[in-house]
């Protein structure tokens, strides 16, 4: 029997070189393995939990950045593809599950308290943004997935789901669920254009969806190596983000050259960043290409969405009957 993976992303519109290459590359990579069957959606339900009052902006944003999910590589023939709110069954059983969740639980979880002060109270006092990790549970465990796709610093996030699975299966007097595991991943550390963390919210970012005249004006101001104030200072390669999008659309071989000159003072940063311009540009033109081919095929991708509900849908009503079946019919719940 094939094992299962899951993971989901939010929708928040078109995709920056961070997410691409910090989750989705791994996705298309983990496709060609046939020992497994993969899940993966677009989590709008979540996008409520914080962002209600933008609702309408959902959909758009669900159809961009799945566009880009499938310009980037991803197969819809090898992948179920899908929308979380088309699939009713996850609602249901975030509603049995949060029945049984101490709220002690969801309060400890480790981005609880950093979003509140992140987003403020506006955006967070509310029971969805409480119980998202409940909701992220079902998401996975009605699949039965076995592996969920997450870096390092997300672990902790899949240990709160194993402990309700554990949980869940101790009340029902059986194994339901099984306790899904995280399939580590490397992900490239990538800064945006302030030095930052690349990131949408930061407005730091280089999208799919940037020409190649705004990638280059882009990279033209984007933060260096800070001891680097004049040509002739030397330079530390490793901590400057133009260097580490090198690491990612340079070949190997001038990776090197760039360090070395780097340290040695024999390059200047002008120069580093157009070198880069070019591999960057050169390395997206043919997802580019998918990508503006897929735009001019929007319905082409929406029936994608559809389908990969319904395959999702299935495959959740047949874990949504064992469920009910657990809890109904056991005498210490019933």
């Amino acid at each position: 029997m094939k094992k299962t993976i899951l993971s989901g992303m939010r929708p928040t519109g078109e995709l920056h070189l961070g997410n691409l290459y910090g989750a989705l590359k791994n996705w298309v990579k983990l496709q060609q393995d046939d020992s497994y069957e993969r899940f993966y959606f677009v989590a709008d339900w979540h996008a409520l939990t914080t962002g209600f009052d933008a609702s309408e902006e959902i959909p758009q944003k669900t159809l961009n950045m799945v566009i880009d999910w499938l310009a980037f590589g991803l197969d819809e023939e090898k992948n179920t593809i899908f929308v979380q709110s088309l699939v009713k069954e996850h609602a249901e059983l975030f509603l049995l599950l949060s029945m049984i969740t101490p709220v002690g639980w969801l309060e400890r979880v480790p981005s609880y308290k950093d979003q509140i002060a992140q987003l403020g109270k506006a955006k967070t006092s509310n029971y969805g943004f409480l119980g998202y990790p409940v909701l992220m549970a079902a998401d996975i465990i009605i699949y039965k997935a076995h592996l969920v796709p997450v870096g390092l610093d997300q672990v902790a996030h899949l240990e709160f789901t194993r402990e309700l699975v554990r949980h869940f299966n101790h009340l029902v007097g059986r194994d339901v669920f099984i306790e899904p595991q995280p399939l580590l991943t490397e992900v490239p550390k990538i800064l945006g254009l302030d030095g930052r963390k690349m990131s949408k919210s930061y407005d730091n970012a280089i999208y799919l969806s940037d020409s190649e005249e705004e990638t280059q004006k882009k990279i033209r101001v984007m933060f260096t190596d800070p001891r680097r104030k004049r040509k002739t200072d030397p330079g530390v390669a490793e901590e400057c983000g133009v260097f580490m999008l090198h690491k990612i659309f340079t070949p190997k071989d001038k990776q090197e050259e760039i360090k070395d000159a780097c340290s040695k003072a024999q390059i200047g940063c002008v120069e580093c960043k157009r070198l880069l311009v070019k591999n960057l540009n050169e390395a997206l033109s043919p997802i580019r290409e998918n990508r503006n081919r897929l735009l001019n095929d929007k319905d082409t991708v929406k029936q994608i969405l559809i389908d990969g509900s319904k395959k999702a849908s299935q495959k959740a009503k047949e874990t949504m009957e064992e469920v009910r079946d657990a809890i109904f019919s056991n005498s210490r719940l019933g």
